[in-house]
């Protein structure tokens, strides 16, 4: 596949060939429809324990349906969803969080009004018991809110945004919006980190932070990452493993190399016949 035409991020990792051993999500035979428009067609694929793993496929392809239905938005109408060998398929998206996934979207979906800690801390209310920011609100300083901070603070100083932690979000750049978010998804501690085109809209050197970010996420948490991504140039060069999605069939499944050179791939994604 040529990926010249696409934003051409390079050297995360002079190589990123590596072993896995363990399945920590399955997909089988997804079928979502919408009254008369199928949306996923039978879709099969693995994702393994530590890795990074990414959908890709042109527009309307199915990518974000299948993101919706691994997170708990979407019902399948067929399939089912396997989480660490345990079949989640008909889980809530509040399930589904509390059970160790978190999320970012296409589209920002910030509290524009609050500081970029507060943003944050909201991660947080899925790993506690009680409302430590009710409790927070009324009793400063409780011994509670005090831990979550702490652990908010280690995100912050891992994104970088130490000069933004009092800014309202809905005064910062997009770019800086977008390593919020991220950092909210990360404040939920997740075992799966789903993002939904974490690079959209970016400038290259927005593309090269996240591009590092993700990668640091994953190997210094060991954090599974699933990735919706259109710049072909970063999915290439972070990916351990690619599926792509073409009218919302799989038509090819594997490590970046064999993808890039995928007859069907190519001709999907790039229109060339």
């Amino acid at each position: 596949m040529d990926t010249a035409t696409t934003t051409d991020v390079q050297t995360y990792e002079t190589e990123r060939v590596r072993e896995f051993t363990n399945f920590i999500l399955e997909v089988e035979g997804i079928f979502v429809s919408f009254g008369g428009v199928k949306a996923l067609q039978d879709v099969s694929f693995t994702v393994y324990e530590g890795e990074i793993f990414s959908i890709i496929g042109p527009n309307g392809a199915g990518k974000t349906s299948m993101l919706n239905v691994i997170s708990g938005f979407y019902k399948a109408n067929a399939g089912r969803i396997t989480y660490q060998g345990n079949d989640r398929t008909k889980a809530s998206p509040e399930q589904v969080a509390r059970m160790g996934f978190a999320r970012t979207f296409q589209n920002i979906a910030l509290f524009k009004g609050m500081s970029t800690l507060d943003n944050i801390m909201t991660g947080r209310i899925v790993r506690v018991k009680n409302n430590f920011l009710k409790e927070a609100f009324y009793f400063p300083a409780q011994p509670q809110e005090d831990a979550q901070r702490e652990y908010v603070e280690q995100i912050i100083d891992f994104l970088e945004i130490q000069s933004i932690r009092k800014t309202p979000v809905g005064k910062l750049p997009y770019g800086l919006q977008k390593r919020v978010e991220l950092g909210r998804a990360l404040a939920m501690e997740p075992k799966i980190l789903l993002l939904d085109e974490p690079m959209a809209g970016m400038n290259l050197e927005e593309k090269e932070d996240m591009a590092r970010f993700v990668l640091d996420v994953n190997d210094e948490f060991g954090t599974t990452v699933v990735l919706i991504e259109h710049d072909m140039g970063v999915v290439m060069d972070i990916s351990d493993h690619v599926v792509v999605l073409d009218h919302g069939e799989r038509i090819a499944h594997g490590v970046p190399d064999d993808v890039r050179t995928n007859k069907d791939v190519i001709r999907a994604y790039l229109g060339e016949h």
